[in-house]
């Protein structure tokens, strides 16, 4: 871990990653789709990967995208 997209992205990785699991735990009201996790991560990726290669805008554009995905589709602050 090098570059502040390197640390900005496992952090939001973790969080997605808790975020799923509490949720696994907790009593199916409504299910998420796995795929909606997958998504978000993979932004991660392709967020850090245009980071590390130079393209900063891109990477910071990807990072809001990541997180307005999240904050729409997956809702960490809603209950479920």
């Amino acid at each position: 871990m090098e570059t502040p997209y390197d640390f900005v992205t496992v952090a939001i990785f973790a969080a997605i990653v808790l975020i799923f699991l509490q949720r696994s735990v907790s009593p199916p009201a409504k299910a998420d789709p796995m795929w909606h996790y997958l998504a978000a991560s993979i932004g991660c990726a392709l967020s850090n990967y245009l980071g590390n290669s130079g393209f900063d805008l891109a990477a910071m554009a990807v990072l809001v995208l990541v997180a307005g995905f999240i904050f729409i589709v997956i809702r960490p602050f809603q209950p479920r």
